[in-house]
């Protein structure tokens, strides 16, 4: 009897490793790509496929085809490989390397070495960058997504300026920042100082299926003061000015005709319609400031000025 018992338990143990290999199948890989992927090497820069690309999507493990990354984290940190600010949670794991200098990151599915990671270089809010090699990645594109448009606004305040456009159905996300000047990274300490050239303001994603830039526009204008020349409500400074930047030539002309609406109207409209310049991101604790503190806006207000 024991015998038989011995048996049973053997093939109940060969069963559940064999149960266990069937989970733990990988994808076949190239020599190059064992390089990286196993032997924990590194691509060359700038010669991976996925570090100039920004399909909509999810980076996957090249090895075992878990999710990792999706491509609303992606940012260009110039470094020459696909560079991320976060990660699918609990997709990643993070260990000390071997050199005791740096973190790698590994998948957390099969322990695939993935690159490495980096935090407080300021490329974006989150002070985070997944420093990834294009050979450890596979990439599943999001079906069905409809096409995006940007738009960017300044009217005083960004906290006030975005407290309103994100309540806006059709807008995807908004972010606050600062632009106009010719200061790189600008700090808010170097913008409230006045002395940068740069504007507060708010960088929408918008869905033109669903709201018009015209309609974005619109509520721009009906929720600061367009007439006042040097700042908006109590706030006052170069930084706080009223300023329309324009991505294409229907923006431009959206905006001008928009004007002129309201000049006819009788106001005096001091809104600067301008070029769009490169946007950089504020810190971190400016992002969705009213929302994240139960605020309302103190020197912006809705008033309807448009006839439909």
């Amino acid at each position: 009897m024991k015998y038989y018992i011995r048996i049973l338990l053997l093939a109940g143990f060969i069963l559940f490793l064999t149960a266990g290999e069937k989970k733990m199948k990988y994808n076949p890989l190239t020599e190059a790509e064992k390089a990286i992927i196993i032997d924990k090497g590194t691509e060359a820069p700038f010669s991976g496929k996925y570090y100039n690309f920004d399909e909509n999507g999810i980076y996957t493990c090249k090895r075992c085809g878990a999710g990792l990354y999706r491509s609303t984290d992606k940012f260009d940190a110039k470094c020459g490989w696909p560079s991320f600010d976060d990660a699918i949670p609990e997709a990643v794991k993070q260990v000390p390397d071997a050199d005791g200098l740096r973190t790698e990151i590994l998948c957390a599915n099969c322990g695939g070495h993935l690159g490495h990671v980096f935090t407080g270089e300021g490329f974006t809010p989150r002070n985070t960058r997944y420093c990834v090699n294009s050979l450890s990645l596979d990439f599943q594109a999001t079906p069905h997504q409809s096409p995006t448009e940007k738009a960017l606004f300044a009217s005083g305040c960004f906290w006030g300026t975005e407290y309103y456009l994100q309540r806006a159905q059709g807008v995807i996300s908004t972010t606050v920042g600062y632009t106009g000047g010719s200061v790189d990274n600008p700090t808010y300490e170097a913008v409230s100082s006045g002395t940068t050239g740069h504007v507060e303001a708010v960088e929408v994603t918008f869905d033109p299926e669903v709201i018009s830039y015209e309609e974005l526009a619109k509520l721009f204008f009906e929720t600061h003061d367009p007439t006042q020349k040097n700042g908006q409500g109590p706030d006052i400074g170069s930084q706080y000015l009223s300023k329309l930047f324009y991505f294409d030539a229907e923006q431009k002309s959206i905006a001008e005709n928009l004007i002129k609406r309201l000049e006819a109207k009788g106001y005096a409209v001091a809104t600067q319609v301008l070029p769009a310049k490169k946007f950089w991101e504020a810190e971190l604790y400016h992002q969705d400031y009213y929302q994240n503190n139960g605020k309302s806006p103190y020197c912006h207000f809705y008033r309807k000025l448009f006839d439909e």
